[in-house]
């Protein structure tokens, strides 16, 4: 008598497609290189809370104003009513707002930390992500440290909230610019996407613009200056790389060197923290795409 095989039963989340190159990678060797591809180098949109935990020091971040939460001024109403959006959107991510503020340490350098989350109503700006981000200012003028705000909103304003979203863009701006007018640094890390409002106001205020790579960077999206202006568009516009190349961003860093190349600037803006060595690494930390990685399958590649 023949004994039937069983079937064997992959587990549902091993494996995950590239948006970029369309490879099939393992997801355990995509996490340990920071949710970037091992092929194309393609950067993986991360929730906020994971940014924290690949940038900052283990255990150092302590977060600010947990308990802010947007109201409804305008009573407003699409498909939904915003108040039942908000109480969804908290349900699904575990955030109370597309913002997470707090202090923290990156390489034992102190800072004040702030990560928009494009996963909550696309990261876009309300009045709790302004006011999250102009206290963040405030408090780093306070403290005497940097604060460092990586971005990731494609939002933009949020509509739900009418002029009280608008006016975070002046509020925030100006609680950047009193941060430097006392002395303060600013360190601006855009990611993919970093759009709207968020990108016209505070974002590309830093002292320092950071952006990962192939990151979509701009106000209004392709698409809509396309339709508007009834022009094509360059290649690349409104990448990381592009911005670059046109005098908008000082630097373009892989996320894996991420922690490194801030520890390095914190350095060099303020120097180093008593008894801390001033050099964290020699290795070179600026990257670009498309570099070529060989021994495919050794790092967790299956091809289609």
């Amino acid at each position: 008598m023949v004994i039937p095989r069983k079937k064997r039963v992959i587990p549902d989340g091993l494996w995950i497609k590239c948006e970029a190159c369309n490879g099939l990678i393992y997801r355990k060797a995509m996490v340990e290189r920071s949710y970037v591809c091992p092929v194309c180098d393609y950067h993986f949109r991360i929730p906020a809370r994971e940014r924290i935990r690949i940038t900052l020091d283990e255990g150092s971040f302590q977060e600010l104003w947990p308990n802010m939460e947007p109201t409804d001024p305008l009573n407003f109403k699409d498909r939904i009513s915003y108040s039942e959006r908000v109480r969804m959107e908290q349900e699904r991510t575990g955030l109370k707002d597309a913002v997470l503020v707090g202090t923290g340490a990156i390489h034992s350098r102190k800072i004040v930390f702030g990560v928009t989350d494009s996963n909550f109503i696309m990261g876009s700006m309300g009045s709790v992500v302004g006011e999250k981000i102009s206290r963040a200012a405030t408090t780093a003028q306070e403290m005497k440290v940097p604060v460092v705000i990586i971005s990731g909103s494609g939002g933009g304003a949020r509509m739900h909230e009418g002029m009280f979203s608008l006016m975070q863009m002046a509020k925030t701006s100006a609680a950047i610019s009193r941060l430097k007018e006392a002395g303060g640094v600013f360190i601006s890390v855009l990611t993919d996407p970093t759009m709207g409002g968020v990108m016209a106001s505070y974002a590309s205020l830093g002292d320092i613009i950071l952006a990962e790579p192939g990151a979509l960077i701009g106000f209004a999206g392709p698409r809509v200056i396309e339709q508007t202006i009834k022009k094509t568009l360059p290649e690349g516009f409104q990448t990381s790389e592009f911005l670059l190349e046109h005098g908008f961003l000082d630097m373009i860093v892989s996320r894996q060197d991420m922690r490194r190349e801030l520890a390095r600037l914190i350095d060099f803006m303020v120097g180093p923290p008593s008894g801390l060595p001033i050099n964290i690494e020699t290795t070179p930390t600026i990257t670009t795409l498309g570099e070529e990685i060989s021994e495919k399958n050794k790092n967790g590649i299956m091809e289609d």
